[in-house]
């Protein structure tokens, strides 16, 4: 019996918690990032004095849809500033970020990637990364795509 009341007490703990610390999501899109009808290009979690935001995989494309770049470093480049544009949405910049994932067609490549990244994330406290490389992404001529998480003080 006591367990069930330590069990009962620790759900409804954990359900009160959860109801005052994380209970906001909010969708938000830059207008100068290109958008894509039935995909969020990022989602906020409300975590009580900051908020965590998730962004979809980031691409070389202007705000028109148009290739930025035919190389890595080019079009990493663009992808980190299409990053910075959504978390400005949320009140962040790129040195919000905590964890990237990053996909590339060519893992020899990786160099042309961080020379960029560098002068974006924060150096200090640098995000925890996956690097995975892949025989193709949603078109040939782009060479790499970026995920990032960020948590922003409020």
């Amino acid at each position: 019996m006591k367990k069930i009341l330590v069990l009962f007490c620790t759900a409804i703990f954990l359900f009160s918690f959860s109801q005052k610390t994380m209970n906001t999501l909010e969708y938000k899109s830059s207008p100068k990032v290109f958008s894509i009808k039935g995909l969020s290009q990022a989602v906020s979690i409300d975590c009580g004095t900051s908020k965590m935001v998730l962004l979809s995989g980031q691409v070389p494309l202007d705000t028109d849809g148009n290739l930025i770049g035919n190389n890595v470093e080019e079009q990493t480049q663009q992808i980190f500033k299409n990053i910075d544009y959504v978390l400005k949405e949320y009140g962040g910049t790129t040195k919000d970020i905590i964890k990237l994932g990053i996909f590339i067609t060519d893992i020899s490549k990786t160099p042309d990637f961080r020379k960029i990244r560098d002068t974006y994330v924060n150096l200090q406290n640098p995000p925890v990364s996956s690097l995975v490389e892949v025989s193709d992404l949603f078109r040939n001529d782009v060479f790499i795509e970026v995920e990032a998480t960020a948590v922003i003080k409020k």
